[in-house]
C-alpha cells in the first residue's frame, strides 16, 4: 500500500477520501485554489498545496498544478475523486508518466467510455443492450434536426461528452429542437470543451438504474447491486437509494450481468458506474433496461452502495490501485437493509433552485444519519464551485423506515443565512408516489409547483419568535418598540397571552410560551429566525418598509448570482412578452435564463456578451407595453 496520497478535488469527497486514508495511516494532501484557502478539505489534510486562483480552468483544472503539488508534497498517489479530471484520460497518463499511482481506471476505458457514442457503439458490440437514438459523426443542426424527426418526439439532446446533467436538454417537439440544441451545445462546450452530441429516444416512464461495478488488475470483475437514481430535477439527482424498489430478482441478475459485461469490454479497473435507462410503465423488467453510459469514477451516491454492503469503496479503490486484487468474491459481497440519500444544496428552490451564496453563519446537521460535509460552520458558499455542501445518508432494514429517518434528518438541517434545499428534500420524501415505490424521473417536475411552494411557519414557530422578541426586549435597557408592548391593548384587561409578529408582510399572533420548544437563531436586532421543518424563518416586530422604487417595480433584470453573460437574446427596442427569455447568465457550472417579467418594451440593455457581472448588477430595464 502507498503511503500518501493527493487527493485533486474539493470540498465534501476530499473530505471523504481523507477519511478512509486516515483510518489505514496514510498521509493525506490537499490542493486548493486561492478561494479555498481556508476550506475545511484544507484543514482536514496533513499537508496542503496551493495551486491557483479561484476559477477552476486555472487551478482544479490543470493536471501540470496538480502533479507538481504532488511531487512537491511527496504523496506517491492521485486520487481524482469526482467532477474536475477524475474522468480525464490524459491527465490519467500524465499521472503514472510522472511516476505517481493513478487511483482510477486505466485511461484506455475512460476513452472508451468518455465519449457516449463511442461508447454505446462499443456495448452494442460488446452485447450490451443500448438505448436506440442517433450516435453518427455529422453534427450539423439540418442533420440532427432530420434525425430527431426521424426517432420521433419527445427526444433527449445529450453532450456525448457529457455527464452530471450538463449539457442535456429534453425537447417535447420539432418546434423548440433547434434552441434547445443551441443551449445543449453552449452548456456542452463551457462544461466539456466539446459540444458534440447524440440522440435518444426519451423514454416516457424513465427510471435511472446503475450498478456499481469495480475491477482489479487481475482480470477480476464484480457487482455491488444496484442503485436508484430517478428522482431527479433537470437531469441532476436529487434522491438516490440501494437497492432499486421493485427490483425482482430476474430483473436484478440482468442489469448487474450487464453491468459486469460492459466493465470487461473495456478492461476496467477500480470503481466504476454502468448507468441504465428502465422504461417503468410496467414495472422494472429485464428486457425493458438499456445501457445510457459509464462513469469512469466514484459517484456521489457511493455511500448507499456503502451502507447496504458495509464495504468502504475508497479503501477498495485504494488497494486496487496498488496491485491487489478485489478483497471480495461476487458471492461474498452480501445485500443488508435499504439505504436512502439526499443532496443538501446551497440554493432556493422558490426561485427557480438559483444557487445561494455567502458565509454559513450557523451550520447544524442531524446527528441520526451519516452525513458527509463539505462545509463547517463559518465556511463561505462561493459562485466558483458546485453548490452541494452535503449527503445526508439513512439506512434501515427497510425502505420505509430509511425514508422516515432521511426526512427527520432534513427536517433537522439549520443553515443561515444561506438558504438551502432541506424542505424541498423533507417535501420529495413524504410524497407518495416516491413512498410508494412509483418513481420516475418526471415525477419532481410533474409536483414541481407543490414541492416548491413557499412554506409558512407553524404556530409553535411563531411562538419561539415571540418568546426570543420577549427575552431581548426584557433584557436589555433599550426603548421597547410599541410593535410589541402594545399588541391587543385594553383598558383593565390582564397582559397580552399573545404578541403580533411579521413573517414578510405577513402578521401573524404568536403565542407566548414560558420557554423556546426549538433553536433560535438572532439575524439581528430587528429579526430572528426560527428552524422548521428544513426552512429558516424570519420573523420581525414590524411590517416590512416597501422599497422607495416600488420594491422591484422598476422593469429591472439584476443578476441574481454572480455569473458570466453567455447569450443576449433581445436588444434595445425590442418588445418582449412575459416569459421570454432576455438573455443567459453561466453561473456555477449552469446556464440560467433571465425572462421577462410583464410584456412590455426592452427599454435599456446594459449587459455584454461574455462579460462577468456581480450580484445585482442591472442588465436590462423593461418598460410596460
Amino acid at each position: 500500500m502507498f503511503r500518501s496520497v493527493l487527493v485533486a478535488n474539493r470540498g465534501e469527497i476530499a473530505r471523504r477520501v481523507f477519511a478512509t486514508a486516515r483510518r489505514l495511516n496514510i498521509e493525506t494532501v490537499a490542493v486548493f485554489s486561492e478561494a479555498d484557502r481556508d476550506a475545511a478539505h484544507v484543514r482536514d489534510a496533513d499537508k496542503a498545496v496551493l495551486i491557483g486562483p479561484a476559477p477552476a480552468r486555472e487551478s482544479y483544472l490543470v493536471g501540470e498544478k496538480i502533479i507538481a503539488a504532488a511531487k512537491a508534497a511527496g504523496a506517491e498517489a492521485i486520487h481524482p475523486g469526482y467532477g474536475f479530471l477524475s474522468e480525464n484520460a490524459d491527465f490519467a497518463e500524465a499521472v503514472t508518466a510522472a511516476g505517481l499511482i493513478w487511483i482510477g481506471p486505466p485511461p484506455s476505458a475512460i476513452r472508451a467510455m468518455g465519449l457516449k457514442d463511442a461508447a454505446k457503439s462499443l456495448m452494442q458490440k460488446a452485447g450490451v443492450p443500448v438505448t436506440p437514438g442517433y450516435l453518427g459523426e455529422d453534427q450539423s443542426p439540418a442533420r440532427l434536426k432530420a434525425e430527431a424527426d426521424r426517432i420521433g418526439y419527445p427526444v433527449l439532446i445529450k453532450a456525448v461528452a457529457g455527464g452530471g446533467g450538463k449539457g442535456m436538454r429534453l425537447v417535447e417537439n420539432a418546434g423548440g429542437f433547434e434552441a434547445a440544441l443551441d443551449s445543449c451545445r453552449r452548456e456542452a462546450a463551457a462544461s466539456f470543451g466539446d459540444d458534440r452530441v447524440l440522440l435518444e429516444t426519451y423514454v416516457t416512464r424513465p427510471r435511472h438504474i446503475e450498478v456499481q461495478v469495480f475491477g482489479d488488475t487481475h482480470g477480476d470483475v464484480v457487482h455491488l447491486y444496484e442503485r436508484d437514481c430517478s428522482l431527479q430535477r433537470r437531469h441532476q439527482k436529487v434522491i438516490e437509494e440501494a437497492p432499486a424498489p421493485g427490483m425482482s430478482d430476474l430483473a436484478r441478475a440482468a442489469v448487474t450481468q450487464a453491468a459486469v459485461k460492459a466493465a470487461k469490454a473495456v478492461g476496467y479497473v477500480g470503481a466504476g458506474t454502468v448507468e441504465f435507462i428502465a422504461d417503468a410503465s410496467d414495472g422494472l423488467k429485464g428486457d425493458r433496461i438499456w445501457f445510457m453510459e459509464m462513469n469512469t469514477r466514484l459517484q456521489v451516491e457511493h455511500p448507499v452502495t456503502e451502507m447496504v454492503t458495509g464495504l468502504d469503496l475508497v479503501e477498495w479503490q485504494f488497494r486496487v490501485a496498488a496491485g491487489e486484487p478485489l478483497p471480495l468474491s461476487q458471492d461474498e459481497i452480501g445485500l443488508t437493509g435499504h439505504a436512502v440519500e439526499a443532496r443538501l444544496y446551497a440554493e432556493n428552490p422558490a426561485s427557480g433552485f438559483l444557487p445561494s451564496i455567502g458565509r454559513l453563519e450557523s451550520f447544524s446537521l442531524p446527528t441520526n444519519v451519516r452525513c458527509d460535509s463539505g462545509v463547517d460552520e463559518g465556511d463561505a458558499i462561493t459562485p466558483h464551485y458546485d453548490p452541494m455542501i452535503a449527503k445526508l445518508i439513512a439506512h434501515a432494514p427497510n425502505r420505509e423506515q430509511a425514508i422516515a429517518e432521511l426526512c427527520d434528518a432534513c427536517s433537522d438541517v439549520e443553515v443561515w443565512p444561506v438558504k438551502t434545499n432541506a424542505a424541498f428534500l423533507v417535501r420529495c420524501l413524504e410524497n407518495p408516489e416516491f413512498i410508494a415505490g412509483s418513481v420516475d424521473t418526471g415525477l419532481i417536475g410533474r409536483d414541481l409547483a407543490a414541492l416548491t411552494a413557499p412554506a409558512e411557519p407553524s404556530a409553535e414557530a411563531a411562538a419561539t419568535a415571540g418568546w426570543a422578541f420577549r427575552e431581548r426586549v426584557e433584557g436589555r435597557e433599550a426603548e421597547p418598540t410599541p410593535w410589541v408592548e402594545l399588541k391587543g391593548f385594553r383598558l383593565n384587561a390582564p397582559p397580552a397571552a399573545t404578541t403580533r409578529l411579521f413573517h414578510g408582510d405577513r402578521a401573524v399572533e404568536a403565542a407566548m410560551p414560558a420557554e423556546p420548544s426549538r433553536f433560535v437563531h438572532v439575524e439581528s436586532d430587528e429579526a430572528v429566525v426560527v428552524f422548521e421543518g428544513g426552512e429558516a424563518f424570519v420573523f420581525r416586530d414590524h411590517p416590512p418598509v416597501a422599497d422607495a422604487d416600488g420594491a422591484g417595480g422598476d422593469g429591472a433584470i439584476r443578476a441574481p448570482m454572480p455569473g458570466k453573460i453567455t447569450q443576449l437574446s433581445v436588444k434595445a427596442g425590442d418588445t418582449v412578452v412575459k416569459g421570454q427569455t432576455l438573455l443567459v447568465l453561466e453561473a456555477m457550472k449552469m446556464e440560467h435564463a433571465l425572462a421577462a417579467p410583464f410584456d412590455g418594451t426592452v427599454e435599456d440593455l446594459t449587459a455584454e456578451l461574455g462579460a462577468q457581472v456581480s450580484e445585482g448588477t442591472v442588465l436590462a430595464r423593461l418598460a410596460g407595453a
